[in-house]
């Protein structure tokens, strides 16, 4: 398998939100909780330096913009390096699952030995 950037597999999960649309943090953390069924949860602390990872290398720029009552609001957009990003994680994603189904489905039915 290729050598991968050390990014995790949450950063697959912020960069396919980014490809539907440009987003804020606290909406981002608000999709994931939806789409997963909050059977997984993503925390400020996880999001925001993936954010960050993310922007200093390119894949993601942020804007400003005013929002009702005065406040600003930082979104994130997905580049073009992102999205080239994005089909590498997937691709490197795909491979993971079908490396660990392999193994999950083997010929005994399952990885314990029955009466485990």
């Amino acid at each position: 398998m290729e050598r991968r950037q050390n990014l995790e597999h949450t950063s697959l999960l912020v960069l396919s939100l980014l490809s539907r649309e440009d987003m804020y943090g606290y909406q981002m953390i608000t999709e994931i909780q939806k789409k997963l069924d909050s059977s997984f949860t993503m925390k400020e602390g996880t999001l925001y330096p993936i954010l960050k990872k993310l922007e200093a290398s390119e894949a993601v720029e942020s804007y400003e913009q005013p929002v009702p009552g005065g406040r600003i609001r930082k979104y994130y957009h997905l580049t073009a390096a992102g999205r080239q990003l994005l089909r590498r994680e997937e691709e490197a994603w795909h491979t993971y699952e079908k490396s660990i189904n392999q193994i999950l489905k083997c010929e005994s039915g399952g990885i314990l030995p029955e009466g485990s």
